[in-house]
């Protein structure tokens, strides 16, 4: 037996026959995420209850393809924070990386990518914005790749008919029978 295997309990899982129930149901029926699922079969293999498997944190691990501190948070959910919380993930907004690019200041890169390029440059660059954004103080700091997918998300999620007609394309006017009207004047 290695250490793994011989931790002790801490955190003791009883599911009532409801909870026992509900598990199953989830497992068997419908769609659901995978890390769902995960800990529905954790709390179902870790019952030791009369109707549960009571297994050890290792045994739970090696049969479900997963890691023992995972199998130990489970459980110490489920007893700390109720049922509900033991199968749902807890999304922390401190763990996420807080966004360069608000609003305002997206909105500022858009008017600045839009403006004209400096003197001696036929375009912007995102080198050339990197240095913009922060020496105009739209941001504190931000890499070329950041302004490159802050721009490249709005342009896809623009739709064409949106924009009025896309670069290159005429308005080509017809005639009353929906044939080209060629001969009309370009003042028409």
């Amino acid at each position: 037996m290695t250490a793994q295997q011989v931790a002790v309990k801490k955190y003791v899982v009883k599911l009532s026959d409801e909870e026992r129930e509900r598990l199953n149901t989830l497992i068997r029926t419908g769609k659901h995420r995978a890390r769902q699922l995960m800990k529905a079969r954790i709390l179902l293999k870790a019952d030791v209850s009369e109707a549960g498997e009571g297994w050890s944190d290792s045994q739970i691990a090696s049969a479900l393809d997963t890691t023992v501190n995972t199998v130990a948070r489970t459980r110490q959910r489920l007893v700390e924070q109720g049922f509900e919380a033991a199968l749902t993930h807890k999304h922390s907004p401190a763990s996420a990386r807080p966004r360069i690019f608000d609003g305002v200041a997206e909105a500022k890169l858009f008017a600045l990518a839009c403006s004209e390029p400096p003197k001696g440059c036929a375009r912007w660059t995102l080198k050339l914005l990197e240095t913009a954004v922060v020496e105009l103080n739209i941001v504190e700091r931000a890499s070329d790749n950041t302004i490159g997918r802050t721009l490249k998300k709005h342009t896809q999620a623009t739709p064409a008919k949106a924009m009025g007609h896309p670069a290159g394309w005429q308005c080509r006017l017809r005639s009353r029978h929906g044939g080209c009207a060629r001969s009309l004047s370009e003042a028409a």
